[in-house]
């Protein structure tokens, strides 16, 4: 089969950098930093100022708004009311900022869609945006994004990514839904006095606020109980954080959004986002992801929505087989039900369906790893790919020393529970430039997209920098063999 590397690479960089909060490790510190900043002479002050933003003007947008922001974050620290003046309510919000280089380690695990503006190009071109997983200092992950189109001849050209990186504007969900709330109470098992009485409180929709308005009026009335109590308010208020929304102003290049660890359930990284363009049922489309978020010691499965790569609103994925990575949602609705293959077990690919994107109750066995280059384990390489022959899914096995190749089988259209066809061999694996990385031996992908009758694979090599490859869809389609 004849697989063309494009010798395109986009490889980690440590000048990109985000500004983000600082957070010091204990109350009493902050008080003793605003105390030192309030201790400075006027004068002092604005030479000091002065200083920060000619250092760190230039690298970031809106500096002089984050670090205002950033003072109201920290300002029930002050020991009064004094009022202060702008320059040394900037002062205190730079103290409590850092940089974070986002992709200073690696820049890997690629997922490609069509733009959702497609307009002013040549015939036979489509735009793309890229999402990959950056990696930084800590080994935490965050999403950030390219942008290319493809040609006629599917040559693939990058846009060039500005020198700026910026953080969203972060808000907890507006509103949240009492009922399906209580539900995913239920499945995370903090069903119990405290459960109803908080619920019991709150109207059919309710804010952030208001939920944790209720938790400390009930707990106030049982403080009895507070041992038994604090773990399950804990639980409700972190699942209330990990449903938020992100914004960006429409003035940003695609390069310059970053989606940042940002709930508790993130704490350690967001990893491997899986994007599909969905098309609903209605003709209107829209993008979804799935998610690893990582908190240090459990991972937790995660849904990003957008509509436009500007507002994305990020949900908890629900249900008692919402387990393990590897989640990726068909691109369409199959016989009137979302439909998603995963990986529980950490070895097979399972089929589920649902009758909202939020909640999975079932699942099916659909393939095993069957190949030598896939005895360890068989996971997919992002949603499937709707062709005439059937669902394409690009696949991800494991075999001897722990490499990774890439691979694909086929599903029927209309029950894609029934496997038609896959590769005996592997359409991808590491070659010599490929092989090195911080994990070797791995070429791996998060969703390639059809353009025309050519297959695109962006691809991560050795979980460091990520490439693309090209192949003819006819060639894939001709070198299955029925299972």
């Amino acid at each position: 089969m004849d697989i063309k590397r494009t010798g395109i690479v986009l490889k980690p960089t440590n000048s990109r950098v985000v500004i983000r909060p600082f957070e010091p490790t204990n109350e009493h510190r902050f008080e003793k930093i605003i105390a030192r900043v309030g201790s400075l002479a006027e004068p002092e002050v604005d030479r000091l100022l002065e200083g920060v933003m000619r250092e760190f003007r230039e690298r970031h947008q809106r500096t002089r708004e984050f670090l205002l922001n950033r003072y109201e974050q920290v300002r029930r620290h002050l020991l009064t009311d004094r009022p202060l003046s702008e320059g040394r309510r900037l002062l205190i919000g730079s103290y409590f900022t850092q940089e974070y280089a986002l992709e200073s380690a690696a820049l890997f695990n690629p997922s490609m869609v069509w733009h959702p503006d497609q307009s002013s190009l040549p015939e036979g071109w489509r735009r793309f945006i890229l999402s990959l997983r950056a990696t930084g200092e800590g080994h935490i992950s965050s999403i950030t994004f390219r942008s290319g189109t493809i040609d006629a001849q599917n040559r693939i050209r990058m846009d060039d990514p500005t020198r700026f990186v910026t953080a969203p504007e972060l808000v907890p969900n507006k509103l949240y839904d009492k009922t399906l709330f209580h539900r995913k109470l239920t499945e995370l098992g903090t069903n119990g006095p405290l459960t109803e009485q908080v619920m019991a409180s709150l109207g059919d929709q309710f804010t952030l606020r208001d939920l944790e308005f209720s938790v400390q009026n009930v707990q106030k009335y049982n403080r009895t109980r507070q041992r038994e109590f604090e773990p399950i308010a804990h639980t409700m208020l972190v699942l209330a954080k990990a449903n938020y929304e992100i914004h960006y102003v429409s003035q940003l290049d695609v390069s310059e959004r970053v989606i940042f660890p940002s709930s508790p359930t993130e704490t350690n990284g967001i990893e491997d986002a899986r994007f599909v363009r969905f098309t609903h049922e209605d003709g209107h489309s829209s993008y979804y992801a799935t998610y690893t978020a990582y908190d240090g010691r459990v991972i937790l499965p995660q849904l990003v929505e957008t509509d436009d790569f500007l507002h994305f609103k990020v949900s908890t994925l629900n249900g008692p087989e919402v387990r393990n990575k590897g989640f990726a949602l068909f691109p369409r609705l199959i016989n009137g039900q979302y439909a998603m293959l995963s990986r529980q077990d950490n070895e097979n690919i399972y089929l589920m369906y649902s009758d909202m994107p939020h909640f999975w109750y079932s699942k099916e066995l659909i393939a095993k790893p069957t190949y030598p280059w896939e005895f360890v384990q068989l996971g997919n390489c992002g949603s499937p790919i709707e062709t005439e022959a059937g669902w394409l899914v690009l696949t991800h096995g494991v075999g001897p020393m722990r490499k990774y190749a890439i691979g694909a089988f086929l599903l029927d259209l209309n029950d894609p529970s029934r496997l038609l066809g896959r590769l005996e061999t592997p359409l991808l694996e590491p070659d010599a430039s490929e092989r090195e990385g911080y994990v070797p031996n791995v070429v791996y992908s998060c969703g390639g997209v059809l353009h025309g009758r050519e297959l695109v694979i962006p691809y991560a090599m050795s979980d460091y920098a990520s490439t693309f490859a090209t192949v003819a869809l006819d060639d894939v389609l001709a070198a299955m063999v029925a299972p």
